[in-house]
């Protein structure tokens, strides 16, 4: 398996964003499936004939279900950099999402506090603080709706395990195809969530860049191409 050229949605010499396909992990774990951050180091080991081993910072992970945009380190400055933006939420990240029901409030800031269950993989989200419970915090906004589903946009303001996942069906509107946080229905590891952009102040350059993925080429995201 290679990663498409189309899949690059930015790189220079400090970052490369990429285009992952829901049901792929970003980064190795026990199954030993073929990872996303293994695909990036092939793509730059043949491009620029690099000799030996890829260095590759992962700075954020994208849940396997989930597609869209995921943003690489190409040097330990950029993603130590890269690290403290996160750290200090002076990065911006917005994503789409389907939805089956229609909210009855168009536009909300969502506040729970989530806690979770790492054997299980899932995190329960509580609406008042309590133990282990990290407060996080998300704003939807309603967008369109096509082929009995509705798209949402969700911008997050903490970066939190599972956190559209689990605030959206805390709130009764589950990801269609998320089984795991409530819908009915499910796809195995793919659920209609995408990260779909992402805005920073460059951690080498200074400039600000916004960065935008396409949604996949799937019958259900087709109805709103236009919106994204």
């Amino acid at each position: 398996m290679k990663l498409n050229k189309s899949g690059i949605i930015y790189e220079d010499n400090h970052l490369i964003a990429v285009s992952k396909p829901a049901g792929m992990l970003v980064q190795g774990d026990k199954t030993g499936d073929v990872c996303l951050a293994d695909l990036v180091k092939q793509y730059i080991k043949v491009k620029y004939k690099k000799p030996g081993d890829v260095y590759l910072g992962v700075i954020h992970r994208v849940d396997r279900p989930v597609s869209g945009l995921v943003l690489f380190a190409r040097t330990s400055k950029a993603l130590s950099r890269m690290n403290k933006l996160f750290q200090e939420r002076d990065i911006e990240k917005s994503y789409l999402t389907l939805v089956h029901k229609k909210p009855s409030i168009l536009s909300q800031e969502l506040t729970h506090y989530l806690v979770k269950n790492s054997e299980k993989n899932i995190t329960k989200a509580y609406d008042k603080p309590g133990k282990n419970g990290k407060k996080s915090v998300l704003t939807y906004n309603y967008i369109a709706t096509g082929n009995h589903r509705h798209l949402l946009q969700v911008d997050l303001h903490t970066g939190r395990s599972h956190q559209i996942r689990a605030q959206l069906g805390r709130i009764g509107y589950p990801i269609s195809g998320d089984v795991k946080y409530g819908n009915k229905k499910g796809k195995g590891n793919y659920i209609y969530l995408h990260s779909w952009k992402m805005r920073f102040l460059h951690p080498v350059k200074k400039e600000e860049v916004i960065l935008r993925c396409p949604l996949p080429d799937e019958m259900n995201w087709n109805f709103f191409k236009e919106y994204a």
